[in-house]
């Protein structure tokens, strides 16, 4: 599971920090299916290398037409791969 904790936006030279607690779980839900990134990746569509960057959290956005795609080939709903970690849940702070 990846905790997807700070984004860093460069602005006006500045360097912002905002927090995004959104843990993404796609991992285990392969891990459950049994299915391998470049099988998952065959099914959807997608490239290994994005698949790869989202399985591990460095992406900013997923299309919902993707998280669809996913969805229906893990079996899953989105929100057993995405999930919202309060600031108060998370074990880091």
């Amino acid at each position: 599971m990846i905790n997807i904790k700070y984004l860093l936006t460069i602005v006006n030279q500045k360097t912002i920090v905002s927090i995004m607690n959104i843990r993404i779980n796609l991992d285990v839900e392969m891990a459950k299916k049994k299915m391998s990134l470049k099988d998952l990746s065959q099914r959807v569509g997608i490239s290994m290398t994005n698949l790869s960057l989202l399985k591990t959290g460095k992406v900013k956005a997923i299309r919902f037409s993707t998280l669809s795609a996913i969805c229906q080939q893990l079996s899953c709903q989105p929100g057993d791969l995405l999930e919202y970690i309060s600031e108060n849940d998370d074990p880091q702070n």
